[in-house]
Parts: C-alpha cells; sequence; structure tokens
C-alpha cells in the first residue's frame, strides 16, 4: 500500500483539497492525498468531511492514514473526493501546539532533571505533564515572560524533514530551538498570540502546566 502524501505538511494553512481514494475497506479508507491530521503528538485530530461524509475518526497506521467513515459513505476506490477541514480548530490547534513547545523548551533549560511524562494539544487548551516535586508555579510568570519574549519576536518558524524517507520532522526557531516534531505548525511565532499559563497539581510529585492562548481571527 502506497503511503498517503502529507499535504498537511507542505502547507498547514490549506483548508480544501481534491485528492483520490486509494482503498476502501468497510468503512476505512485511505487517500492519495490528505490534509486531514490524524492525531500523533499530542495534537489532536482535525475534523471535517471527505467527499462530504464525516469523519469519524482519524489514525496514523505506520506511514499511512486511515480514516474512518459512517459505514453509508458510498465512496469506491479511485473516487476523486474533495477533503475539508474546519480550519479555526485547525488553526486554534497550531498556536497551541506551538505555545507548548515553546513552554516545553524553556521549562527543560531551566529545570534540566524534570522529566516530561504526557502532554495533549485541544482546541482550547494545551497541556504538559511533568514528573517533579516542586510546585512550578512559582516560576510560571517568569517562563511565560521569556514564551512571550519568542513568540513576539515575529520570527520565522522552520518546518522541515530531518529524514524525508522515515517521514521525521522538525520545527526550529533559528537562535531559540530545532525540535522533532511531526505536527503542523504556524508561519510565524507571533500568530501565537497571548499566552497564559496555569498550574495544575495531578498526583503526589506530578506537576501540569496548562497553556491557553487568546482567541484570534484564522490567519489564511
Amino acid at each position: 500500500m502506497n503511503m498517503t502524501r502529507k499535504v498537511f505538511w507542505e502547507d498547514p494553512y490549506l483548508t480544501d483539497f481534491e485528492t483520490r481514494v486509494s482503498s476502501v475497506h468497510g468503512d476505512a479508507i485511505t487517500l492519495e492525498g490528505t490534509i486531514f491530521y490524524a492525531l500523533s503528538g499530542g495534537q489532536e485530530s482535525d475534523r471535517g468531511t471527505i467527499g462530504g461524509v464525516p469523519v469519524l475518526e482519524a489514525r496514523k497506521e505506520d506511514h499511512q492514514i486511515v480514516y474512518i467513515l459512517p459505514t453509508d459513505h458510498g465512496l469506491n476506490a479511485g473516487d476523486l473526493v474533495k477533503i475539508s477541514i474546519d480550519w479555526e480548530r485547525r488553526y486554534q490547534l497550531m498556536r497551541l501546539h506551538f505555545a507548548a513547545e515553546v513552554v516545553l523548551e524553556l521549562v527543560t533549560a531551566k529545570f534540566p532533571n524534570i522529566e516530561k511524562i504526557g502532554a495533549h494539544i485541544a482546541q482550547d487548551k494545551a497541556r504538559i505533564d511533568f514528573l517533579y516535586t516542586e510546585s512550578l508555579s512559582p516560576y510560571l510568570p517568569a517562563l511565560r515572560e521569556e514564551a512571550m519574549k519568542v513568540v513576539n519576536f515575529n520570527t520565522d518558524i522552520i518546518s522541515a524533514y530531518s529524514d524525508e524517507s522515515n517521514e521525521r520532522r522538525y520545527w526550529e526557531v533559528p537562535g531559540f530551538a530545532r525540535v522533532p516534531c511531526g505536527g503542523t505548525h504556524l508561519r510565524k511565532t507571533s500568530e501565537v498570540g497571548e499566552i497564559s499559563l496555569k498550574r495544575d497539581n495531578v498526583g503526589k510529585g506530578k506537576e501540569r502546566v496548562i497553556i491557553r492562548v487568546q482567541n484570534s481571527h484564522p490567519h489564511i
């Protein structure tokens, strides 16, 4: 089976795209190319439609992406279909994803012994979980200030392959960090907007940082 062309990496700002159905196995289909991101690296899947049919689930299977549709989707291999994604949701996910990545880089630089144990990026907020015995709350104002310096620098975010054959990717802000990541990324740091940070204690020896960004008009 040929792997799906990940058009969301080539242009994460595309909201509509035409492609062909590669395979159909009941309610599961694959596509020749896609702008519809599947849950990976903590970033939730996009929402939207394929051929006018709502996508119920999107999942990665090795280098392939499988989409689960209603059983009466009526699509066949070779059909030309239009993909449409919920752009407001995608843009919010991209903003929160990058904000969380910046915070993670700052936290791990400040606390060399801290261990990240989880992360999740949803449309309303992102979170990062750490193994750490001390409250991070006193440090959040300074961490936010440092994060906003990166955002307000208004520099380009480079997103590219480190190993194309194995689909390994990274993002980079020159002078700040280069981070392995296969998510969808903004063009410029300033698109994140205002960040807020909040600490949440999720159990003994565990710290959670909640990241939010102010609502923004989606850029296309």
